[in-house]
């Protein structure tokens, strides 16, 4: 997920991987032009690795890693490599150190693969982060007032608490912090992505998109492309504390 400059030959890589979560490790050699690696060291690439794990406050050594497959995009669509960078940045900013999560692993392995063949954008990203928010325990309510519980009547626009988690009733919205005014639509789209996920159809799905050449279109307006990325850039600010930097990047129709 992240390759930074150690010394002249050496690099500190963040991986995160399957069986052990986000791994922070040293990589002797890494930067020599034929180093022990092979050029497996690559932004947003699916690698098999083999390290050792060093105490907890320390850089785990990484002693191998085999390329699997590269993500092309990065060679032809800045659109798509930025998407890429995102779903890197999601994965850092959402999980710890040592904490695996194997579902979201295979959610952002198959979500990189949609980007890498050609699926809808946006569609993508908005189901991999429903995905990812489940996986957290952060997945807001969309049906019922996430304060009392109770079904939120349908309407033009919903009251939505960034800070809360969700759609609030008319009761419990006043005087909440963080509070904004979304469409239906977005609501209903919302809903729509992130009814399957954290369920076993979600990777499926996910798979589905990603397939080249499936002919899959996209289900999300352009008409709501934006208002739809401010509620999710801004939900995601309010949960980690910060906007992420990739945010920006991903934009609406034309990256379709």
């Amino acid at each position: 997920m992240k390759v930074v400059e150690f010394s002249e030959t050496s690099c500190v890589v963040t991986l995160f991987t399957e069986d052990f979560g986000k791994v922070g490790a040293l990589a002797k050699g890494a930067r020599r032009p034929k180093g022990p690696f092979e050029g497996a060291i690559d932004l947003l690439a699916l690698i098999r690795i083999v390290f050792l794990r060093k105490s907890s406050d320390s850089l785990d050594l990484l002693t191998e890693a085999k390329l699997e497959r590269r993500f092309r995009s990065a060679q032809r669509d800045l659109a798509r490599l930025n998407a890429g960078y995102y779903v890197a940045e999601l994965l850092t900013e959402l999980t710890e150190r040592g904490d695996p999560h194997p579902a979201l692993f295979q959610a952002g392995d198959q979500t990189l693969q949609g980007i890498d063949s050609g699926a809808p954008l946006l569609d993508t990203i908005v189901r991999f982060e429903l995905t990812a928010l489940h996986e957290v325990g952060h997945l807001p309510s969309l049906d019922a007032c996430v304060v009392c519980g109770r079904p939120v009547e349908r309407s033009g626009r919903f009251a939505f608490g960034m800070t809360a988690g969700g759609v609030l009733c008319n009761n419990c919205r006043p005087g909440r912090r963080g509070v904004v005014s979304v469409s239906s639509q977005v609501i209903d789209v919302l809903r729509e992505l992130g009814g399957t996920a954290g369920s076993s159809s979600s990777a499926d799905e996910l798979n589905t998109a990603g397939q080249a050449g499936s002919g899959t279109p996209p289900s999300i307006a352009p008409s709501i492309h934006g208002e739809l990325r401010a509620v999710m850039n801004n939900y995601f600010a309010h949960l980690i504390g910060h906007r992420l930097r990739m945010s920006d990047s991903l934009g609406g129709p034309t990256n379709q």
